[in-house]
């Protein structure tokens, strides 16, 4: 069925299969943003869904020297003032969670900037002068995370509060990589060569759970959020060395028959412990659980591991919808849900 290019065209409709091909253009972006270099003491973004991707992918890398958190609730955490940069983002500008945030956060004096695609925070941004990071027009917010990464580098560097110069060129480089090793992935390679169709193939049927190192966990979510959006197919993820701690002890007995297929996110660039971690569990849990789908993140660096695995999950979620026999674009279900929670 993955062979079947007529068929493939057919289920995907809106080409998710290209965006897949093409995200690495998003990395060479740029954002006109302007403001005033800030004195702050803390970071918060608060955006929801595949708004807040981007977010979770920057506490990997580059990282923060200063303290950040990411919201996904109405309300902000209380240390909020006049001494947080605060970040609302929401590629359609609507999202209700983000809205009321943005309110608290004024409320509070924050040093606001806004990343959005249109609607009310577009609105707010220009109506009250915030720095605002445009996006480009997307298919759906979880394809432009890589546009949400470079327009959060773009505020933050705008801002002063990173030295930005040799991690835009570790974006130039990590595009030109991304460019380059999803080839092996497309639509044209056959299942029998292509990993992430034979991975599908693997997966359909089950329940997905993948797991992943701390460095690494951005990219596990990224997994978990398009299992669910692109395939319409449950899934969890979790992270090492939590898991070891509880949900390790969850395999080892009931139910009997596990319907799952266990995914590991490994990388090299973990601490040794934790890899460790994943090489002691797979042999304790051997019979316990499915043997796990280990994927070796590829690339020189963290950034280029990071995009790497983000781009194969990708891939294989979308080869997954195709099986499932659905298009892997809309998600009907959940604008039913925002429009009934205002009935």
């Amino acid at each position: 069925m993955l062979d079947d290019l007529k068929l493939i065209h057919e289920r995907d409709a809106q080409d998710t299969l290209g965006i897949a091909e093409r995200q690495w253009q998003q990395l060479n972006y740029e954002f006109e943003t302007s403001q005033l270099p800030l004195e702050i003491d803390n970071i918060v973004y608060a955006g929801m869904g595949g708004s807040s991707l981007a977010a979770l992918l920057s506490t990997s890398w580059p990282g923060y020297e200063v303290p950040f958190e990411i919201v996904r609730n109405y309300d902000i955490p209380a240390y909020v003032s006049d001494r947080t940069y605060f970040i609302a983002a929401s590629y359609s500008g609507n999202t209700e969670e983000t809205l009321s945030a943005l309110e608290q956060a004024e409320s509070r004096g924050a040093k606001i900037a806004i990343i959005a695609g249109g609607g009310k925070l577009v609105d707010i941004a220009r109506e009250k002068g915030y720095p605002l990071a445009l996006l480009p027009k997307a298919e759906q917010p979880r394809y432009a995370v890589f546009y949400n990464l470079k327009a959060l580098i773009a505020l933050l560097q705008s801002a002063g509060i990173m030295t930005l110069d040799e991690i835009n060129d570790e974006l130039s480089r990590a595009s030109e990589y991304l460019a380059d090793v999803v080839k092996p992935w497309l639509p044209t390679i056959p299942s029998d060569r292509n990993p992430a169709k034979q991975i599908a193939l693997e997966v359909i049927g089950k329940s997905a759970v993948i797991y992943a190192g701390p460095k690494l966990w951005p990219a596990a979510y990224k997994w978990k959020i398009s299992f669910n959006e692109n395939a319409k197919h449950i899934a969890w993820s979790n992270q090492y060395p939590e898991f070891n701690h509880n949900e390790f002890m969850g395999w080892t007995k009931q139910p009997t028959q596990k319907p799952y297929a266990v995914i590991d996110l490994r990388s090299n660039l973990e601490h040794p412990r934790v890899q460790k971690r994943f090489e002691v569990s797979e042999r304790l849990l051997s019979g316990m659980r499915p043997a796990p789908i280990v994927v070796e993140a590829q690339g020189n660096d963290l950034l280029e591991q990071l995009l790497w695995t983000i781009a194969f999950g990708d891939f294989v979620t979308i080869y997954t919808a195709i099986l499932n026999g659905i298009n892997p674009a809309p998600v009907d279900l959940i604008e039913k849900f925002k429009k009934s929670l205002d009935e």
